[in-house]
């Protein structure tokens, strides 16, 4: 006989929770750079819910400890979830009081473990981390996919701006930038990424981390123009157009 006690409902789970199984809000593209002095990092403010832009004053780029910042593209509870682990580790290695700091390569070090352990059991973070930092006169940038893919450079862009960005770096970074130059070519890179890239919003920041700590703009827009007459007439031109 079929027992009489009440079964779980569709929508209980008695495996437990579940986390993120495919991206709501997301963040797009961090663009980040050495210069003379440190490191300049740059990400719009726009959270999009599916293809729409739904929030508009999302800060994607935080500070890690003494020593090092992070910006992330991609879900926005999963950098959450991020962040808390980060909070976990800096405590940890506070509480050991023993006159080290953990440095953006050890940082870095700790995030491409856990992108990488979480991609092994099939439950990814559904972010691209850029981390940047300088510890001892050492400045260290890099980056880590949500499968754990990472490396090193002296400029790194994740999403739109790894086939948008990365060119023009490529062909005007040098490692004697001023804050000023830099600034300035960050800005070039996130004008080209907000005419091209339909999740960008004219609205970012730009964080700086040297030796002395870390510095987070307020939100500003940029100056654009959109009397390109490939703006006026996208079509034109173009293959099966009407």
């Amino acid at each position: 006989m079929e027992s009489t006690q009440s079964k779980p409902g569709p929508l209980c789970n008695p495996e437990g929770s579940q986390r993120t199984l495919y991206p709501y809000v997301t963040g797009t593209s961090v663009v980040a750079l050495k210069y003379k002095d440190g490191i300049l990092m740059a990400a719009d403010m726009g959270g999009s819910y599916g293809s729409t832009l739904r929030y508009k004053s999302v800060e994607r780029m935080k500070p890690i400890g003494k020593h090092s910042l992070l910006g992330a593209s991609g879900e926005i509870s999963d950098f959450q979830e991020l962040l808390r682990y980060l909070d976990e580790l800096v405590l940890y290695d506070n509480m050991w009081d023993d006159g080290n700091s953990l440095g953006p390569k050890e940082v870095h070090n700790y995030l491409t473990r856990v992108m990488y352990n979480r991609r092994n059991k099939f439950n990814p973070l559904w972010n691209s981390l850029v981390l940047g930092g300088v510890k001892n006169g050492q400045k260290y940038l890099g980056m880590v996919s949500m499968i754990g893919v990472n490396f090193e450079d002296n400029h790194v862009a994740t999403g739109f701006g790894n086939h948008l960005a990365r060119p023009i770096l490529r062909d005007e970074w040098h490692e004697n930038l001023t804050f000023e130059e830099a600034v300035k070519l960050l800005e070039k890179c996130m004008r080209v990424l907000l005419y091209r890239d339909r999740s960008a919003v004219n609205k970012l920041q730009i964080a700086k981390i040297t030796e002395e700590g870390v510095t987070i703009s307020q939100p500003y827009s940029l100056k654009t123009f959109w009397g390109f007459s490939a703006f006026e007439n996208p079509t034109l031109g173009a293959e099966g157009s009407w």
